[in-house]
């Protein structure tokens, strides 16, 4: 598939956003893939089958420690949360020292993500929205059609962009999201997601779905998804619908248990944190 006159490139298996163990998104990092073509890169993430698959490579850019390629089965992507946390602890993992002693530096599509960490959690500076405004009412109506929701649990329905193009349908409670059925077919690109409040006294403050089409139009849902967590999260402290810092979790409908924590800075920042544990270290990719 690839040079073999070349190191091997070699995988980590990282379940992302983890609450106890194989709880969170699982991703494949690829080290040392210097020297794969973009097809390659594409190949190898499709015949791993994961929702993504990263691909850590040194800088171009001066200040970031590291640069990260992101793919899935349909494509490549500018930027994708549970890859750069993941990507982020698997890169640590593996001996790497950043520049500064407070904070990474990622490289990728969109530019320049800062991710920090605190003890075992890494989060990262959600970036700013590429378009946010309301859905039209064509757009609305076939997102209430492809998540399949009550309509009448509908409080709005927004583009949260950052990469992924997320439209967010946020619903009255938690236990709305969680009724909804939806579609197992939809266009290549569809990006939506849900998300509502419990009540006071849960563990969790919010609940999301997430759900994306892929290359075969196979509507599928994401365990736990840190790029729609940042849309949200940004739409949620920006609203006033939440302050200082929350906990979403997300996955239950598909045996997953993911928590995210979600915080805003005294600077306004928000930023996107949770647990990543390498469950296998793989051998050359031979």
């Amino acid at each position: 598939m690839w040079n073999r006159t070349a190191k091997m490139p070699t995988c980590d298996l990282v379940d992302v956003f983890c609450d106890g163990p194989l709880s969170g998104n699982p991703l494949g990092v690829v080290h040392g893939g210097d020297n794969l073509t973009t097809e390659e890169m594409q190949a190898l993430t499709n015949w791993l089958g994961f929702s993504e698959t990263t691909f850590l490579l040194p800088p171009s850019d001066p200040d970031a420690d590291y640069r990260l390629r992101i793919f899935y089965p349909g494509g490549e992507l500018p930027f994708a949360g549970h890859p750069t946390l993941g990507s982020c602890h698997s890169w640590l993992a593996a001996g790497g020292m950043p520049a500064s002693e407070d904070k990474v530096v990622q490289e990728c599509g969109i530019g320049l993500v800062e991710i920090r960490q605190d003890g075992d959690t890494l989060a990262f500076r959600a970036p700013e929205l590429l378009k946010y405004e309301p859905l039209t009412d064509q757009e609305r109506a076939a997102a209430i059609a492809f998540t399949g929701i009550d309509e009448g649990a509908l409080v709005e329905a927004v583009h949260v962009v950052n990469g992924p193009k997320w439209q967010l349908l946020r619903l009255k409670t938690a236990g709305d999201v969680l009724a909804a059925q939806p579609a197992s077919k939809a266009p290549l690109g569809t990006d939506i997601g849900l998300a509502g409040p419990y009540e006071t006294g849960f563990e969790r403050d919010w609940e999301l779905r997430a759900f994306f089409a892929d290359s075969h139009e196979r509507f599928s849902e994401d365990p736990v998804t840190g790029s729609f967590n940042a849309g949200v999260a940004i739409h949620l402290f920006e609203q006033g619908l939440v302050k200082g810092f929350y906990v979403a979790g997300q996955g239950r409908k598909i045996g997953a248990n993911g928590l995210v924590m979600c915080a805003q800075d005294e600077s306004g920042a928000v930023w996107i944190g949770g647990k990543s544990k390498i469950v296998s270290k793989q051998g050359a990719l031979d």
